[in-house]
């Protein structure tokens, strides 16, 4: 059989998704190997603060990507967020839902996470992310509006209830 030879303009839909499937199973793989590297040489906690590092950059990249490919403004406020969040590379993976969405508020959830899910069927204890993910949500939402706070509601190691892995709320600072 010949090797298929379309360019990307040449692909259907539901293929064209698949691919962007894969290529954020790619992206969260390569973050996993990166960090085990990194953990495996300098230990846990230097691997958490560099993962920290990266992070904190990537999330503003990620969120300014969006915006531009959405067309949403700056300082687009929580309808922009909850907007964006549902473009994230995160979004092709894991299931998410965001509740209690007002004009100056919202509740984000992560209700399955493909890296603790793996973890979880290896037997091994949750990814204490909740300190990463404190900077990556902040630095996502505040690439989007600067007045958007985060708070994190639950995240491991901490768990408030089996309903989802983390959840973040995210509010419109008045001032």
């Amino acid at each position: 059989m010949d090797p298929d030879t379309r360019s990307f303009a040449e692909l259907s839909k539901e293929e064209l998704l698949g691919l962007l499937q894969d290529a954020a199973k790619n992206w969260l793989a390569h973050d996993g190997l990166w960090f085990q590297a990194v953990e495996k040489t300098h230990g846990l906690d230097e691997a958490i603060r560099l993962d920290g590092e990266t992070w904190a950059h990537f999330s503003r990249i990620e969120a300014k990507r969006i915006m531009d490919r959405l067309g949403l403004p700056p300082g687009g406020g929580i309808p922009a967020l909850v907007r964006a969040l549902g473009f994230r590379l995160y979004a092709h993976l894991n299931e998410a839902e965001t509740v209690e969405v007002t004009p100056s508020r919202c509740v984000f959830r992560m209700k399955t996470c493909r890296v603790q899910d793996s973890r979880k069927r290896k037997g091994l204890p949750d990814f204490p992310c909740k300190a990463v993910g404190l900077i990556e949500f902040s630095g996502f939402a505040e690439a989007i509006d600067p007045r958007i706070r985060t708070r994190c509601v639950s995240c491991p190691p901490d768990r408030a209830d089996g309903s989802c892995w983390c959840s973040w709320e995210f509010t419109l600072a008045l001032t």
